[in-house]
């Protein structure tokens, strides 16, 4: 069995999860309760379930996905399928109703928006998936404002995703992954070439991806390594985005 598929079926907490990929955004104080070190505590091995779910509860853009996809399935909002399901993308997400999926979810997501964001309306529905990527692109205004002239929305659009990279080296507290970014070019988003660079994967000394070797893949969040992928994720992963920007590309970037 591969090193990251061996590693995953270990088995990880969906509170470890959770914490794993909600603590880059929470840190920079953009999700969530303001400074919850509970997250970086959990996503280094020191799991407290209940403080975890309880600022899970307070982040308005995950937990809607994780509580929606959990009460189609019968399963906990934090059970780690539907964490991953959310983060990543799984059979669990696969084979949901989309359609029963993307009514509940946008009537909260109106709920919780009210007149701010008019685009969440049934036009949308077309678009909806119980991902990420579909948040990122489809909800938060950003990909709307890109003819705006400005560089705020494609950076927030690039760290926000959760992209991947293949580990080409380990450095004491970052690795040198090897990537690809988001690039606008006419008016279209699409992903460039490979190039390597360099992100963080540690907090006080501990790691996320605990051992990294050369050849690991790994998810990046916010210029963070925040957790170790499989072959088949990042193809899940890069399929849900190209999806996502042909939706974009049809509907305009104003």
């Amino acid at each position: 069995m591969p090193r990251a598929d061996r590693l995953l079926a270990e088995g990880v907490s969906g509170s470890v999860l959770f914490a794993r990929y909600a603590h880059g955004p929470n840190a920079l104080g953009y999700c969530g309760p303001a400074g919850a070190a509970v997250l970086a505590r959990a996503a280094c091995g020191q799991d407290e379930p209940a403080a975890v779910e309880a600022a899970a509860r307070r982040f308005s853009g995950a937990w809607p996905y994780q509580e929606t996809i959990a009460n189609l399935t019968g399963r906990s909002p934090m059970d780690p399928d539907v964490v991953r399901g959310y983060w990543v993308g799984n059979q669990l997400t696969d084979e949901l109703p989309r359609e029963q999926f993307a009514e509940v979810l946008l009537s909260n997501l109106r709920a919780q928006a009210g007149h701010y964001w008019p685009h969440l309306s049934e036009d949308l529905s077309a678009e909806v998936a119980p991902s990420h990527t579909f948040h990122v692109f489809g909800v938060y205004p950003w990909s709307r404002l890109l003819d705006a002239g400005r560089p705020e929305p494609l950076h927030v659009l690039e760290s926000c995703r959760i992209g991947w990279g293949r580990v080409i080296a380990v450095h004491a507290d970052q690795l040198t992954v090897r990537t690809r970014r988001l690039d606008l070019t006419d008016g279209r988003l699409s992903l460039s070439a490979e190039y390597d660079r360099r992100v963080d994967y540690r907090v006080d000394g501990d790691a996320f991806v605990a051992d990294p070797v050369e050849g690991d893949l790994v998810a990046l969040h916010w210029d963070f390594a925040c957790d170790r992928l499989t072959e088949f994720e990042v193809t899940r992963l890069e399929a849900d985005l190209m999806r996502q920007l042909e939706l974009v590309a049809q509907r305009g970037t104003s």
